[in-house]
C-alpha cells in the first residue's frame, strides 16, 4: 500500500456473536458471518477472524487471489462501468473526455473487429523493426510506443532536491518482469521459462514465421533476456535507495556506455537532457555490450518480442489467449476476466482522472472527507506520542521526526485540480492498438514535460476510484483516494473501534511509511538526506533486522519462506499502523468506556476489523509469485505475524503462553 512500494477455545463465548438485535441508534460492529468460531483465536487468528468470509467467497476461475480489497475493487468497477456505459450510449462531441472514454471502451468490446483485423495493426511497426540496423535500435526504444526494451527513463523529483524534477534511467526490458524467473534453477522457474518460450513461439507463428524462424526468434529472445536478467539488481537490492542515486552527465555516460547513445535518445524525444540519475550502473555495461556484440537479427527479435507483448492485449483473441496461457502458469488463474472488465480497464487507466471526476461526483460525499480529516489528525497526534515514547531514539532525532510528521501533506478523496486530456486524440477510425499507442506517447510527453521544472506537489499519483492508498517520500504526502473510503475500510455508520481498526490502520500504515527503512531516509521536505544520529540509525537497523528475521522464519508453502528483507518496509508500516491506530482510538474515547457490541469488546472489534481487511483466498501459484515479487507480505501473515508482537492484542483475546499465536515478550519486535 505505498508508492513504490503490504486465541483460546475456552474464551470463545466472550467474543461470539450476540443473538440480540441491534437498536437503530447503535453503530455497526463486526459482521459475525466473517468469523469461523470453530477455530480458536489463540490457535490461528486469521482463520478465526476471516474463515467465514473465506468460505463464503471461494475463488472464481478468473481470480488468482480474491480478498476484501478485490471485493471493493469489483464494486468500484461496477460503479465505473455504469458511468462509462452511460457515456457509450450518448452522442458525445469529438474531442471531449466523454468521447475519448466511450470510444476506447467500445473499441475494446468490439471482438468482431479485433478478430477480423488480426495481425494487421502491428504489421507496419514489425516491418520497421525487421529493417532496423544495430545502430538504430536506440531509435526504436525512444520513439516506438510499445517497445519496452533494455531500460526505461522517466521524470521524477530529484531525490537530493525534491523541489525540482530530474531524469531517471532504470533497468528493464524483461518479458517476464522479474530477473529471478530467468536465473533461478528451481522447478517453478523452469516451468515459467518453458511457458514463456511457448508464448514466444505462439507470437512468432501468429505473425507468420515458419518453424526455423520461430526457433530463431524464441532462442534469440531468451538468450538476450537471460543475459540482461543475470546482471540486473534483485528486487531486494532495489530497496537500497542510496545505491541507485547516481547523478551522471550524459557526456560521461557516453564514455562509460559508448553503445547506448542517450544524447540521441533524448533528442528523438525532443528533450535537452544534460544529466541523468542512473539507477543501476553495473547493468548498463551489459546493455552496452549486448547492443554491440549481439547478432543484429537477435536484437530485432528481442525488440519485436517486447513490442508484441505490449500490443497483445489490444489485438485479436489469438494474441490475448497466448498472453493468458502464460499468466495461468505464473499466477494459477484459470479463466480470463470477461471482456467488459478488460475493456473498462483501458479508459480507467489512460483517462483515470476524467473518470474519477465523474466517480466522486456520484459516489463520494463531502461528509466522508471531513470525517477522514479528523481521523488523520488523530492518527498524527498518536504517532507523535509514539515517537516521543521511543526508548531507542535520542531526543535530537525525535525532534526531527516530529517535524517531519507535522509537515505531512494529506490528500483525501480527489485532486483539487483535474488533469487536462485535450492533447490526447482517440480516433475510432484507427485500430484499438494505434489509439493505445497514441495514449502511450501522450503520457510520455506529459511526464517528460516536467523535466527540469519545479515539482507539482498538488499532483495525484492514483486516480480517485482506486482502491488503495500511498505515501510519497519526495513530497512527504499521504494520499487516500475516494475508492478506498468505503466499507469494509471506512464506514460512516460503523463503530469507531471498527473504523480505527480498518481505515485507521491504513492511515497509520501510510504515515509509518515515512519512517520505515526507506522513508526514514527522507527529510521533512522530501529530500534524500540523513537526519538521524549515527547511534539512532544503528539502533533502528538492529531492531529492523529482528523483524526481517521474524518474517524470514515464516514458511508460506512447503520449503518456501517469506522474504523478510523484501517486505520490511510494508511490515514496519503494518505494525506501526496497528499500534498508532490503536492509540488514536483510545485517545478518541477521552477516558470514557466504550460499549460491548454484539458480544465483542472495543479492542476485539479493533483487531477483528483489521484482520477482515486482509481476508482473502489465494491460489498456490499466486502465493509463490507474490512471495517472490511483492514487497507486501501475504494477507495471512500481515495479520498473524504482525499481531504476535502486540501485547494489547493478547489481552483482548486472552491469548496466553502455550498457544500458537503467543510470542514471548523477549521475541517481540516493536519499532514505532
Amino acid at each position: 500500500m505505498n508508492k513504490t512500494m503490504l486465541v483460546a477455545l475456552g474464551t470463545l463465548v466472550m467474543f461470539g456473536a450476540s443473538s440480540c438485535s441491534r437498536s437503530a441508534a447503535e453503530p455497526k460492529g463486526i459482521d459475525a458471518a466473517n468469523l469461523d468460531t470453530s477455530v480458536a483465536p489463540g490457535d490461528d487468528f486469521y482463520d478465526y477472524a476471516c474463515g467465514g468470509w473465506m468460505k463464503a467467497n471461494p475463488l472464481k476461475p478468473e481470480y488468482s487471489r480474491f480478498g476484501t480489497f478485490d471485493a471493493l475493487g469489483e464494486n468500484n468497477r461496477e460503479q465505473v462501468r455504469d458511468l462509462v456505459e452511460e457515456l457509450a450510449k450518448a452522442d458525445n462531441a469529438a474531442g471531449t473526455n466523454a468521447q475519448k472514454v466511450a470510444d476506447l471502451y467500445k473499441m475494446g468490446l468490439d471482438s468482431v473487429r479485433l478478430n477480423n483485423d488480426g495481425v494487421a495493426p502491428i504489421v507496419e511497426d514489425l516491418a520497421i523493426i525487421a529493417e532496423t540496423p544495430r545502430e538504430k535500435i536506440i531509435d526504436l526504444i525512444a520513439t516506438m510506443p510499445g517497445v519496452d526494451a533494455f531500460f526505461g527513463t522517466g521524470v521524477e523529483a530529484d531525490l537530493a532536491n525534491a523541489d525540482k524534477n530530474a531524469m531517471y534511467w532504470a533497468q528493464g526490458g524483461l518479458g517476464l518482469g522479474n530477473r529471478d524467473y530467468y536465473t533461478d534453477q528451481t522447478e517453478r522457474a523452469e516451468t515459467i521459462r518453458k511457458a514463456y518460450t511457448t508464448y514466444l513461439t505462439t507470437l512468432a507463428k501468429l505473425i507468420g514465421y515458419d518453424e526455423a524462424q520461430t526457433k530463431r526468434f524464441t532462442d534469440n529472445v531468451m538468450a538476450i533476456e537471460t543475459e540482461l536478467a543475470k546482471n540486473q539488481m534483485t528486487r531486494t537490492e532495489l530497496r537500497n535507495i542510496e545505491a541507485q542515486y547516481n547523478p551522471t552527465s550524459v557526456a560521461q555516460l557516453a564514455k562509460e556506455y559508448p553503445n547506448v547513445d542517450l544524447s540521441h535518445y533524448f533528442d528523438l524525444q525532443k528533450l535537452k537532457v544534460d544529466s541523468v540519475i542512473v539507477g543501476q550502473p553495473a547493468y548498463y555495461a551489459t546493455v552496452s555490450k549486448v547492443l554491440k556484440e549481439a547478432d543484429e537479427q537477435a536484437l530485432r527479435d528481442y525488440v519485436a518480442a517486447s513490442y508484441m507483448s505490449s500490443a497483445a492485449p489490444y489485438l485479436s483473441d489469438e494474441f490475448i489467449n497466448a498472453a493468458f496461457e502464460l499468466d495461468k502458469v505464473i499466477s494459477g488463474v484459470e479463466q480470463q476476466q470477461p471482456r467488459w472488465k478488460r475493456s473498462l480497464a483501458v479508459p480507467n487507466s489512460i483517462l483515470g482522472e476524467a473518470l474519477g471526476e465523474l466517480y466522486v461526483e456520484k459516489h463520494f460525499p463531502a461528509s466522508s472527507k471531513e470525517k477522514m480529516l479528523t481521523l488523520v489528525g488523530n492518527l498524527q497526534t498518536a504517532l507523535g506520542q509514539h515517537i516521543e515514547n521511543l526508548t531507542w531514539m535520542s531526543d535530537t532525532t525525535k525532534a526531527r521526526a516530529k517535524e517531519k510528521l507535522a509537515a505531512f501533506t494529506v490528500k483525501i478523496g480527489y485532486p483539487d485540480k483535474w488533469r487536462d486530456y485535450s492533447a490526447l486524440t482517440i480516433d475510432p477510425e484507427l485500430s484499438y492498438w494505434k489509439n493505445v499507442q497514441n495514449a502511450i506517447l501522450f503520457n510520455q510527453d506529459y511526464n517528460n514535460a516536467d523535466y527540469g521544472k519545479p515539482v507539482d506537489r498538488t499532483r495525484w499519483y492514483m486516480s480517485p476510484q482506486t482502491v488503495n492508498a500511498y505515501y510519497n517520500p519526495t513530497t512527504n504526502e499521504i494520499c487516500f483516494p475516494a475508492g478506498i473510503l468505503q466499507p469494509p475500510f471506512f464506514d460512516p455508520e460503523a463503530d469507531d473501534a471498527v473504523n480505527y481498526g480498518a481505515i485507521g490502520v491504513v492511515i497509520g500504515h501510510e504515515m509509518t511509511h515515512g519512517f520505515d527503512d526507506q522513508g526514514r531516509q527522507f527529510d521533512k521536505d522530501g529530500n534524500f538526506a540523513n537526519w538521524w544520529t549515527e547511534a539512532d540509525a544503528k539502533a533502528f537497523n538492529e531492531v529492523a533486522d529482528k523483524l526481517v528475521a521474524q518474517f524470514d522464519s515464516i514458511e508460506v508453502a512447503p520449503g518456501v519462506h517469506a522474504n523478510g528483507r523484501l517486505t520490511l518496509g510494508e511490515n514496519i508500516a503494518d505494525q506501526g499502523g496497528l499500534r498508532v491506530a490503536h492509540t488514536a482510538y483510545l485517545n478518541s474515547l477521552n477516558g470514557q468506556e466504550a460499549p460491548v457490541i454484539d458480544g465483542f469488546t472495543p479492542d476485539q472489534r479493533f483487531y477483528l476489523a483489521y484482520a477482515n481487511v486482509w481476508a482473502g483466498n489465494i491460489r498456490p501459484e499466486e502465493v509463490l509469485s507474490r512471495t517472490q515479487n511483492d514487497p507486501h507480505s501475504l494477507g495471512r501473515w500481515r495479520v498473524n505475524a504482525s499481531l504476535r508482537n502486540l501485547q494489547p492484542f493478547f489481552e483482548a483475546f486472552n491469548i496466553t503462553e502455550g498457544q500458537p499465536m503467543f510470542l514471548p515478550e523477549s521475541e517481540r519486535v516493536i519499532i514505532w
